[in-house]
């Protein structure tokens, strides 16, 4: 099926991660992504493992697997002329740019962002950095996990405050990757009235602070600090991770109606003294999970499960990656895809987190390319760029 951007040109010169999750993202929705890679070695990612799959000589990073899925691949040295001269004619096709560079590489290059436009008007280029492209520190390099501490992440996750932890995903690339995809369609859309390109920057910093929600204006509006306090809601409760007679379930209290029918299902009173609403069951919770530990201690987790559902409280369980690769559910939302692999073979990748619906029926983009191997297509790219010469 056609996606949504089928008539979309996107020229990725990113690597590592913000800038080709991005790339992917727009991929997935139908976009021609053509990705430069360095001769040679290619993106950073292509070696960072171990796991690696394939035979010698034909290793494929999985890391790289998660993020260039629907790409093409060609490599060109940037300081070589002819190579410099078939950026340029990409350049002139494409609708899209996306770069990671450090502030001022491009520049250096002979491809600054003003000489790039100059040459494409209509081109729309994403920058992603790391801690922004201009004030104090808006020089530094720029790695996820840096990243999640000095944008606060940290200081929100763990077991405790004296126990910071980094979240278990690169979430601080990928979430720049998604704000840049979604800046880009923002600036493509603009350019449809205007006739011109824009320029959009974000960086993992911005992206990490621009998900702080609830805790950046707890500490803002109300100057609080919120601090990591382990698998319990700090503004709910009950909300968090509770242990059970064989395990842990997970539960949402979220509202006081939520409240009552838990109680109900329990047989105790919901007006109990300290949690009648809550404020007070937020500001007494090591009291709220003793009282719900002591009702769950009886109960297996599944049975226990059955019983929240049958009394309408959300609730669920703590799934390994396996298990949820396995999960029917999972499957039905397209949340896997099978693709062959030019060295591979056939792979099943995580798939595109979107679904499209038109007169009642799916209309999902449903076929996916395997992350390309190193300059796979270069030949046909230069042979492309030259007969539009």
């Amino acid at each position: 099926m056609r996606g949504p951007l089928d008539d979309v040109v996107v020229l990725d010169l990113s690597r590592a991660l913000a800038g080709p999750h991005a790339a992917m993202m727009m991929g997935d929705l139908g976009a021609r992504v053509i990705k430069v890679e360095a001769p040679g070695h290619g993106d950073d990612t292509r070696g960072w493992g171990p796991p690696f799959v394939g035979e010698e000589g034909q290793r494929e990073a999985t890391y790289f697997l998660s993020a260039n899925r629907n790409k093409e691949s060609i490599t060109l040295d940037l300081k070589d002329t002819d190579d410099k001269d078939v950026l340029l004619r990409l350049v002139d096709r494409a609708d899209v740019l996306i770069e990671n560079f450090r502030t001022g590489v491009l520049d250096r290059l002979g491809l600054g962002i003003d000489e790039l436009q100059a040459r494409n008007p209509r081109l729309v280029v994403l920058s992603i950095t790391g801690f922004g492209h201009d004030g104090p520190e808006g020089g530094r390099s720029g790695y996820d996990q840096i990243a999640q501490g000095e944008a606060g992440l940290m200081s929100l996750t763990g077991s405790g405050p004296d126990d910071p932890q980094r979240v278990g995903t690169p979430i601080a690339d990928l979430l720049a990757g998604m704000y840049g995809a979604y800046g880009v369609l923002a600036a493509l859309h603009e350019r449809d009235r205007t006739g011109r390109g824009t320029v959009v920057r974000t960086s993992l910093l911005s992206a990490v602070v621009g998900v702080h929600g609830f805790q950046g204006t707890r500490w803002t509006v109300a100057g609080e600090v919120g601090r990591a306090q382990g698998n319990h809601h700090p503004s709910i409760s009950p909300y968090g991770l509770f242990r059970c007679a064989d395990g842990t379930v997970q539960i949402a209290v979220g509202s006081e109606g939520l409240w009552r029918r838990f109680c109900t299902a329990f047989d105790i009173s919901p007006d109990l003294d300290g949690m009648a609403t809550n404020p007070e069951r937020a500001a007494n919770r090591e009291k709220v999970v003793e009282l719900v530990e002591g009702l769950f201690a009886p109960w297996p987790a599944e049975e226990l499960l059955a019983k929240l559902a049958e009394a309408g409280v959300p609730a669920g369980k703590v799934r390994s990656l396996d298990e949820v690769y396995a999960w029917e559910q999972t499957a039905s939302q397209g949340l896997l895809i099978d693709v062959d692999h030019s060295t591979l073979g056939h792979l099943t990748l995580p798939g595109p987190p979107l679904r499209f619906f038109a007169e009642g029926a799916e209309v999902t983009p449903s076929d996916h390319a395997a992350p390309p191997t190193l300059d796979q297509h270069g030949s046909q790219l230069r042979t492309w760029v030259a007969d539009q010469a």
